[in-house]
């Protein structure tokens, strides 16, 4: 079965009534978490990237307050790499490239302060400095503007 390209369906979505329309996108949301999470994330969230901005930090600090408690460093690695792809998909989701760089940055600045000892296992570092790898990346994508205020950040790491 040959997949409609992009140009295609935005054609022919664009020749539907609005109830057949909103019905299709509610059998999408049914099919898949992630397309549930996306809708919710633009019909709710989108035209408020700030205070989204400050819930995903919320929801960093807590998951880095969960794993002060644990002292097993497999452990440690597994969650941090949960809590990478969540912020992997809410980047995806905000499609900003300064909001995702300043994302990734509070994480890395989380995991400086949190007192975990990444530095004993070579499997945290490496994560730790793919993070910085993709931090940089994004900010070679901004604005001049945009990076030098980003950069100072990336340094302090």
């Amino acid at each position: 079965m040959k997949t409609a390209t992009i140009h295609e369906l935005k054609k022919e979505l664009q020749e539907l009534p609005p109830k057949q329309l909103a019905d299709l996108c509610l059998t999408l949301a049914k099919y898949k978490k992630d397309n549930k999470e996306f809708l919710d994330y633009l019909l709710f969230e989108a035209h408020d990237k700030p205070n989204f901005i400050a819930e995903i930090k919320k929801e960093i600090d807590e998951h880095f307050e969960e794993l002060k408690l644990q002292t097993n460093l497999y452990y440690v690695k597994k969650s941090l790499r949960k809590l990478l792809r969540v912020i992997t998909k809410y980047c995806k989701y905000i499609s900003d490239k300064a909001l995702a760089a300043e994302l990734h940055i509070y994480f890395c600045q989380k995991l400086k302060a949190s007192g975990i000892k990444y530095h004993k296992s070579q499997l945290l570092v490496n994560m730790y400095e793919q993070q910085l790898k993709k931090i940089n990346t994004l900010i070679h994508a901004l604005h001049e503007d945009l990076q030098q205020d980003y950069l100072n950040d990336l340094e302090k790491l």
